[in-house]
């Protein structure tokens, strides 16, 4: 929680001003330091802003004012002659600073009681059961308060650490825990590589390439459940995310992998923002339950210092609750931006796989029809052809055809025809029509209507693209 604050305001004069705020929470004061906005230069407003708010030392330039105040509910944090360009900050806090040095009294009461623990420990010549127990109902009670938010977690764990001194059996044992957990990732790490140079030497093969696709989902599935350490788990995400690029551009090609690249990152920011609402509806219902604790709470609570504690807390969750439930608003309007352009790049993909399908059927229709065309050629039709021929050619005194004794193997009706008039272009109306009478099979034809569903087929893909 931020203990300092610089914004911009006003003073009596309405002349602009930065204002510099800075809370002591162990002597419960304001210092408010006022800059007139001439001497605020631009170095000067980010050391300010960078710096000076992160607890760092700045040095003020001369004319700079002074001026420290009290923190209390019932006044504001500035003065009447001192106005904030944002009051919402000021509002807010007010709230938390309430709380702050109120949780920091509590600190202070607590680290009294640890010196005297302390003392006890170090007097002891061995082991007593009873300061054991006394250190643990001690440590108990500040993990109560730490869990009710009601000491801050920097100052909790500053107690932690120096009750851990006296606690060196919990060392030894989370040492240990950490030694094993890296040890089982290491075992696991193994597991998970042979695996994937398994799927990874099947996808260089290009054999069972939609069966190591799936296994290769399945794996990225599991693998999230599997106990690994940071390192090992980056490592192992790259490597499987490097098989999924090699394995659609086996499947699909480089400009669909392109494509599925896209709505890979698209997708995994739509899942990251799912986790994150998902996360702030828990974190908000928790805020919740904690306003609704508070309130019971407070009836029951021994002592004013505990109850002005519930107090400032149930103001400070009411501002948190306003301030999550305004950023979870943006972040579902982009879920619903992530969701239209998700819904998009997929069907791209299903029109543009449906075209590329078309595309190899009608391929495979027009090689199957010219193939079986060939194939139904009659010798006797192609004899009677070229006696027709021959009476045509021999009246205007041209080289006679011989008449073909067996089913032709390479050349098509067509082709055979187009050598036969190789030498007379001029009679090639005359001779088609000779064979049209003969040849019923209207080959060309066929070959005509499906080069013209071909393109019509082509152009409709090129206008969905």
């Amino acid at each position: 929680m931020k203990t300092k604050l610089v914004f911009w305001g006003s003073n009596e004069k309405e002349e602009r001003i930065l204002i510099a705020i800075s809370l002591r929470a162990s002597d419960n004061k304001i210092d408010i330091y006022s800059f007139p906005e001439a001497m605020v230069t631009d170095a000067f407003h980010d050391q300010m802003m960078e710096e000076w708010r992160l607890g760092k030392e700045v040095e003020f330039p001369e004319g700079y004012q002074h001026l420290e105040r009290e923190l209390n509910a019932s006044d504001g944090l500035l003065p009447d002659n001192l106005k904030a360009t944002r009051t919402d900050l000021i509002t807010r806090a007010q709230t938390e600073w309430q709380f702050v040095v109120l949780s920091e009294k509590l600190h202070q009461a607590y680290e009294a009681e640890l010196v005297e623990l302390r003392e006890r420990v170090n007097k002891l010549e061995s082991y007593d059961g009873k300061t054991w127990e006394s250190l643990k109902e001690f440590w108990d009670k500040v993990q109560g308060q730490a869990r009710e938010r009601n000491l801050f977690w920097e100052h909790a764990n500053k107690l932690r650490d120096n009750v851990n001194e006296l606690f060196g059996k919990l060392k030894e044992m989370r040492t240990k825990l950490d030694d094993s957990f890296r040890s089982k990732s290491k075992e696991n790490l193994e597991k998970l590589s042979v695996s994937l140079d398994e799927l990874e030497n099947r996808i260089l093969d290009g054999t069972r390439i939609r069966s190591a696709f799936n296994d290769l989902k399945k794996m990225q599935k599991d693998f999230w459940d599997i106990e690994l350490t940071r390192e090992h788990r980056q490592k192992m995400r790259k490597r499987i995310n490097d098989a999924f690029k090699k394995v659609k551009e086996k499947r699909f090609g480089e400009e669909a992998t392109n494509e599925q690249d896209v709505l890979q990152r698209i997708t995994r920011r739509y899942e990251g923002l799912v986790a994150a609402l998902e996360k702030m509806e828990r974190s908000i219902d928790r805020d919740r339950k904690d306003f609704e604790f508070q309130e019971r709470r407070i009836a029951d609570s021994e002592g004013q210092l505990e109850a002005q504690i519930r107090q400032a807390k149930i103001k400070m969750i009411q501002e948190r609750l306003n301030s999550k439930e305004a950023k979870m608003n943006d972040m579902t309007a982009t879920k619903v931006q992530l969701e239209d352009r998700i819904k998009k790049i997929k069907d791209r993909e299903t029109r543009r796989r449906e075209t590329e399908e078309a595309r190899s059927a009608i391929k495979e229709k027009i090689a199957e029809e010219i193939k079986t065309r060939e194939e139904q050629v009659d010798p006797e039709k192609m004899g009677e052809a070229a006696e027709k021929i021959n009476e045509l050619l021999e009246g205007r005194g041209r080289t006679k055809v011989e008449t073909p004794t067996e089913k032709p193997k390479e050349e098509s009706l067509l082709g055979a025809i187009g050598d036969a008039f190789s030498e007379a272009l001029e009679d090639v109306v005359d001779t088609m029509k000779a064979v049209a009478e003969v040849v019923s099979d209207k080959v060309g034809e066929k070959v005509d209507d499906l080069k013209q569903s071909l393109k019509e087929t082509k152009k409709q893909a090129e206008e969905e693209e």
